[in-house]
């Protein structure tokens, strides 16, 4: 019989000292770590509630002498947060769905389909992994704004942010290491039972890549939520910007504590949608990870 080693002998913890001092300790670690992660989120969210002079004020403030709930609705008013999420959700939306059709599509014909040459397109492929985004920003915005062939811009259009999007080599690769692993005894029972290629994938494939599908959404979604360099870019229009984008350029002119309680607003969609999908994004993970 084999004994597990651990850092604390069971000796140690059968008496009442050392089952104290581990209690001790290990309620420390945890309070620290809950500490380390949970105190910005709330100087975040008092910032927006603290005057003007105890934003600034050295030492400062840990908890707000008057609780100001009006820098929420100034940032909701000033900074036309409704516009700009609005427009946030549109490029997101978008991109997610341009990129969970066209990524799936390539990954289910990568791996299943394997057409002529599909190692060397896959190749192909993963080496844009390997080329600095930065690299990409200038090439991009050249095609964005006179499209080869139609010669059509794409500026202050959401179409110059869902179709950059699509290109998303790591989701595929996601998306095909994850249809590698599917059991091939029930796409071959599908064909057997007469399910062309486009009935295999929407009957059977998508329902059982509900996980990794979950992934991929979030990773697409966040990827657009939080860019700011190439929206700047596109978009010049002041009424069409992301929020990620209209938080600076409106910035100049607002107080601290608007701003920060406009960054709190913005930050809710993202850590609200973990909140919701966080069992689909472990599940995701653990099952890209294991086979079929």
């Amino acid at each position: 019989m084999s004994s597990t080693r651990t850092l604390v002998s069971p000796l140690a913890l059968a008496r009442p000292r050392g089952r104290a001092l581990y209690w001790t300790v290990f309620t420390g670690v945890v309070l620290l770590f809950t500490l380390a992660f949970l105190f910005p989120v709330y100087w975040m969210l008092s910032g927006a509630m603290k005057s003007a002079d105890e934003v600034t004020r050295t030492p400062p403030a840990l908890v707000p002498e008057r609780w100001h709930l009006g820098g929420y609705t100034d940032a909701w008013d000033l900074m036309e947060l409704p516009t700009h999420l609005w427009n946030t959700v549109v490029q997101a939306t978008g991109a997610w769905l341009l990129q969970l059709v066209f990524c799936t599509a390539a990954a289910y014909a990568l791996s299943k389909l394997r057409p002529a040459f599909g190692k060397v397109i896959l190749g192909g492929i993963l080496a844009t992994l390997m080329v600095p985004a930065q690299a990409l920003v200038v090439p991009k915005y050249l095609t964005v704004a006179d499209l080869p062939l139609i010669h059509t811009s794409l500026l202050n259009d959401p179409l110059g942010i869902w179709l950059p999007a699509v290109a998303n080599a790591f989701n595929l690769y996601l998306l095909k290491r994850f249809f590698d692993q599917l059991p091939r005894d029930v796409l071959e029972a599908a064909e057997i039972d007469g399910a062309g290629r486009m009935r295999t994938l929407r009957s059977i494939v998508l329902p059982m890549s509900r996980p990794v599908l979950g992934v991929v959404s979030i990773f697409a979604l966040v990827a657009v939520w939080q860019d700011f360099l190439w929206p700047l870019m596109v978009f010049s229009d002041t009424g069409k910007q992301p929020i990620s984008v209209a938080l600076v350029q409106l910035s100049q002119n607002i107080p601290l504590t608007v701003l920060i309680a406009a960054m709190v607003i913005a930050s809710i969609p993202m850590v609200a949608m973990f909140l919701v999908f966080q069992r689909h994004i472990i599940a995701g993970i653990s099952a890209g990870s294991t086979k079929g």
